[in-house]
Formats: C-alpha cells, structure tokens, sequence
C-alpha cells in the first residue's frame, strides 16, 4: 500500500502503524537456558569455576584462538588486558573519545592515563591516521572500538602497533562475531575484550571475556584478578596445568595483584554457553534485517547508513545500538532532533544521540579521584595530555548520529514500515516543522 506523503506530525496517516516491539525483542530465552541456569542452582554451584571453564573452553575455539578467561564484566575484562599488555603508573593508551566510557577509564585504576583519537567520519571508529602522531615512549597500547558493530580499520593499526612495539586491545563489546576483511574482530589484536550483558548481541547476563593467543597476557590477566586459578587447577576437562608460569608471576601465586575478585558468576557462564551455541544462527538473522532496512534506504538523502559496504568482506555481527549518519545539508537544513521527531510521528524508531565526549568530561579532565593534588588525568603524566573542545573535530560532531530501530528477526512488513517512515520524512523534509524541544 503506497505511503501518503501528508506528514504525521502534520496530521496524515503513519508510515509505521505496526508495533515493532517484538522484533526487536531481545535475548531469546528458552527452556534450554533456563534448565541450564536451574542446574547449577541446584548443585549449589552459583560461584563455582567448572561451568565457566567450559565456557572459556567453547568461547576460544569458537574464535580460534587459544586462550579464554571470563570475567564478572567487559570493563574488568578491558582493565585485566591493559594491565597485562604492561600498562601502569604514567604509561598511556590511545583510543577513540566516541565510545563507553569503559574502553579507556579502568586505564586510572593502573595509575595510567588515555590520550584520545579522532574517528573517521563514515565508521565512526578510530581513524588510523590520526593514532601514531600521538605515539609516545609511554605509549602501551591502542585501543580500538568497534562501535556500534562496525569494524575498526585493523590492518593499519596492526602495523602501527607492530613499528612501534605496542599492543593493540580490542574492545568487541558492541561487534560479538563480526568480520573485519573476512577475519572475526577479537581475533586480530593482541588481545580483545567482550562484554556479554544482557543488552549485548550476545547477551548472557552481567559478564565479560578476554581472549588472546599470548600466553603471558592470558597469565597477567588471570593473575590480575582470579586468584583461585593461581595455583594449579583445571584450565579444560581433559587438562590439568599450572595457569601461572611466568617467572616474574610465580612469586606471587595465590593471591591477586589487583586486589580485585573478577570471577564471573556461573549462571551466567551457564546462559553463555546455551547462547554460544544459537549465537551464529541468531546473529545471521539480525544481519538479514537490518541489512534489509537500510537496503530499502539506499539513495535517500540524508541518510547515510552505517555499515561497512557489501564487497568489503566486513560485517557488522550482532550489530549492537545501531545507528545512521545523518547529513542535514542534504535535506535543507532540516535539523535531526526535527527529523527524529517526524519519524516518530510516523511511528518510526529514531533517537539522536547525545553522549558527552569523553575527551571534554570534567572527570577525565578535573577531577583529583585518589588525592594526588592534581587531576588524575596527568597526575603521573610529564606533560598535560588534555584535549579541550575542537581537539577531535569529527568526534564533537555527535549531533549527526541517530539510533535505529535494532531488529533481531526478519519480519519484513515490520522493517518495510520502519524504513518507509524514514523515506517519507526524508523526502518530505520541507514540510517537517521544527521540533519543540530538545
């Protein structure tokens, strides 16, 4: 049926009559899950490591890599790697501004500090030329988001890294089984961190997951914070070692450097391992829809999509808090919170985004967190490392970025209505009156 142009916030029909809430609802959970989790709860089992173990075990093979270790959540997982690949008192990462706050602020817990990059203006993940001029002889490692589920550009900043002898840690908390050149992302960095919350695209609970090839990193970050896997344990069903061998770790066994408890809870090691299992099939349909929504978007002004293009051999995964790329000059001016309202109206999904930098934060900026008489920022710093507003251009452009409805199952009349409501404010974006509020 043909969509009037009569606006609805000019009073006309909606484009999107139908509720789409249960396309995009999200985790699946089954009877499967659920005798998993009732399982352990009735052995009394909630804080054991068997469970978990196992999961560790499937979690690495299903990325190939040889070493796994949960954690109780993604920003543990991201402190645990920095502090293995040798952060610590004034030694600095590189990352994006554009992300959570947990790719870049557990640094201060390692009495480290973050010097931030610019993004490129069509991924929005770290630009590679703007990383190495920030380079310094503190410099430990970069930290590369994939955000929103689109794949950082990794071969540039490999060979950044690899001229500079630093490490390079993944943060894959929004992109759970996306391709970056036909490669999982987790997989090419020295190390990658996971989280698998609840409202991730592998959603488990409250968790996180390190995985890494380096035998050392996986050891600092077990001895970082699981104490109780110091000393000889069970790494898989049929193999029993001693997880800390390194000699400058050996010493200290039994005991955590960190002074941190970051096990993971095993019920939700138990939803992790039922999801792992369904994950591939789950994510292949949330890739079908969403690529169908932006699909029937193709060409219309304004609206940029953000997903990698379809002869890249990128994917975008489970394709976490997707988003577009708004381009007001193409549609008069015409401003997004305006446009976000008209969609609305329509019956559309569609929020700007308004995160406050991290670069221009007063607590990454001000304040004093552990008493050292100065900001922690550069507390351990020998120079001020500080970006103020206009540093990272592209980043500060956070107003051309709105939320998209995240489909998690193919319904095509629900996701036809959802872009129809977008193509017809589009095109009718002369007509669209200006939004009343914020």
């Amino acid at each position: 049926m043909p969509v009037s142009n009569e606006l609805a916030i000019n009073g006309g029909p909606k484009a999107a009559p139908t509720d789409p809430t249960d396309t995009c609802e999200w985790p699946i959970i089954t009877e499967e899950d659920e005798e998993a989790v009732l399982e352990v709860l009735r052995r009394g089992a909630m804080s054991g490591r068997d469970v978990t173990l196992k999961f560790e075990a499937e979690y690495a093979e299903w990325h190939g890599v040889k070493y796994a270790l949960c954690h109780s959540s993604g920003t543990a997982a991201l402190q645990a790697a920095m502090w293995g690949c040798g952060v610590g008192v004034g030694d600095e990462i590189i990352a994006p501004s554009m992300t959570y706050w947990a790719s870049a602020l557990p640094v201060f817990g390692l009495q480290g500090t973050m010097v931030f990059a610019d993004v490129h203006p069509d991924t929005l993940t770290i630009a590679p030329d703007d990383i190495e001029h920030r380079i310094t002889n503190r410099t430990k490692a970069i930290v590369p988001v994939h955000l929103g589920g689109y794949p950082a550009d990794m071969d540039p900043i490999m060979e950044i890294a690899e001229r500079h002898g630093i490490k390079v840690i993944e943060d894959v908390s929004h992109a759970h089984g996306a391709l970056y050149k036909g490669r999982l992302v987790g997989t090419i960095g020295h190390v990658a961190c996971f989280s698998i919350m609840s409202g991730k695209a592998l959603a488990t609970g409250e968790g996180g997951v390190l995985i890494t090839n380096d035998r050392y990193i996986w050891e600092k970050a077990t001895a970082w914070g699981h104490y109780g896997r110091t000393t000889a344990t069970r790494w898989a069903e049929d193999m029993e070692e001693d997880v800390i061998t390194a000699p400058d770790l050996v010493p200290y066994k039994g005991l955590p450097w960190g002074g941190y408890k970051y096990r993971m809870h095993q019920l939700t090691s138990a939803v992790a391992r039922v999801q792992l299992r369904h994950y591939r099939e789950r994510m292949e349909e949330i890739l079908k829809a969403m690529n169908y929504f932006w699909d029937l978007l193709e060409g219309v002004p304004g609206l940029q999509a953000h997903r990698p293009s379809k002869d890249s051999g990128s994917t975008m995964g489970g394709w976490y808090a997707p988003r577009g790329i708004y381009r007001q000059d193409e549609l008069g001016g015409l401003d997004l919170n305006s446009f976000a309202a008209a969609v609305k109206a329509e019956g559309g999904i569609c929020s700007p985004k308004r995160r406050q930098d991290l670069h221009l934060h007063p607590l990454l900026n001000d304040a004093d967190i552990y008493g050292h008489g100065k900001p922690t920022r550069i507390a351990n710093s020998d120079r001020d490392m500080r970006q103020p507003a206009g540093s990272l251009p592209v980043t500060e452009m956070q107003w051309r970025i709105y939320g998209i409805p995240w489909f998690k199952h193919y319904r095509p009349q629900v996701i036809e209505e959802q872009a129809a409501a977008y193509r017809k404010v589009a095109e009718n974006a002369d007509r669209v009156p200006p939004a009343t509020t914020e």
